[in-house]
Formats: structure tokens, sequence, C-alpha cells
């Protein structure tokens, strides 16, 4: 039976297993293992990826040849029947997931621009944007703007399906903060709906899975 992949984007290292990247891809996971999918978490900050030089090297095995972090990713998700990505605001999305995207990106687009009716080993996959930080409805649209949509660009040229949650929101879901404070910490402590958030989480995953 083929599996799920949930992408943790988060670059915060020391947020440790308390990230809301994190906690969001674990919900969706449970969310999707209930829906009779196994969901298997790929946290980035785990990997030590690095930037596409634009080589040319991956294009006989559709590979890179520099990066097996990557190439194990990469194994995964062309193995997968769906794909989430969650990705708070950064400048606009984290290092890493850049770097995943854009090697995907090279793989794809070296065959591609031979041979336009190529197909990719990814070519229709449902995924799931989530992005998350903010507060108010005004950091909703920025966030989707900024990181969605920057996400389903990327994910159209590598062939990936990105599947709208809501008419409004085609390139997926954007979470925001209840409410932030203050601590000892340089960063604000962040505060979330996690209710609401669980039932868009709920009706999300249930919709990309119903794609697969």
């Amino acid at each position: 039976m083929k599996q799920a992949v949930c992408i943790c984007a988060s670059n915060m290292a020391g947020s440790g297993s308390a990230s809301i990247s994190l906690r969001l891809c674990e919900h969706i996971a449970r969310l999707a293992g209930a829906l009779g999918t196994p969901c298997k978490i790929l946290d980035l900050r785990q990997d030590a990826l690095s930037p596409c030089t634009g080589c040319g090297a991956c294009f006989p095995g559709r590979r890179c040849a520099h990066d097996r972090d990557f190439n194990r990713i990469y194994e995964k998700l062309a193995s997968s029947c769906a794909l989430f990505l969650v990705s708070p605001h950064y400048a606009p999305i984290p290092a890493k997931l850049c770097m995943l995207l854009e090697k995907r990106e090279e793989i794809t687009f070296l065959p591609c621009w031979r041979d336009n009716s190529y197909r990719s080993e990814l070519s229709g996959l449902p995924t799931g944007i989530v992005s998350h930080g903010g507060r108010g409805e005004w950091a909703r649209k920025s966030y989707k703007a900024m990181v969605n949509d920057t996400i389903a660009n990327a994910l159209s040229t590598i062939q990936c399906r990105t599947i709208p949650y809501a008419p409004e929101w085609d390139t997926g879901l954007a979470l925001c903060l209840s409410r932030t404070r203050e601590d000892a910490s340089p960063f604000p402590i962040q505060e979330y709906d996690w209710p609401a958030i669980l039932q868009a989480l709920r009706d999300d995953t249930a919709m990309v899975l119903g794609a697969a």
C-alpha cells in the first residue's frame, strides 16, 4: 500500500519537537491514518540539503549527483500517493524547502525541454500546501500570496497537482495565529486556535487524499 508524505519545512532547529510545523505535520499524519492512508513525516531540519548548482549531472539518472539526502527524500516522494507541504513564512519560504524544490525542478526541466511529452515520477501527484504564521485575515491573504502561491508555482513546474482548499484558497490552506505574547526569548510566543485548525486540517487532508 502506498503512503502519503508530509514535509515539515521549518528551519527552526531550536524548537525541536515543539515546532508548530512539526505539530501540524503530526496532525495531518494522524488524520491521514484515520482515513486509511499511512503518512510518513519528513522533517527537513534533519537533512543536510545543498543548493542546486545547475551542473546537469542529474540528467542521465534523474537524481542529484551530489546530494544523498535529496535523493532519499525524492525516492520517498516518487513512491508516495499524496504529498503535504507544511511551511512557515520566512523569505518567503524556508531555505531547505527552496533547495528541495529547485532540484526537483531541474530534474524535471532537463528531460522536458528535449521532449515536451515527458512526465516526471511526480507527475499528477496530489499535493496539499499548508502555510502558517501571522495574525488576522490580512495575514492569511498575505501568506497565501507569499508562501502558498510561491510553492504552488514551483510545484507546477515539476508536474505536481496542487489541491485547492476552497475557491478563494486555490493554492492550499493558510493558518493564522490567535494571539502573540512576549517572554525572555527574542521570538514571540505564538498561540493558535487548535480546534479550528484541526477542523481545517481534517477537511484539507480528506480533499488531498480523495484526489489520490
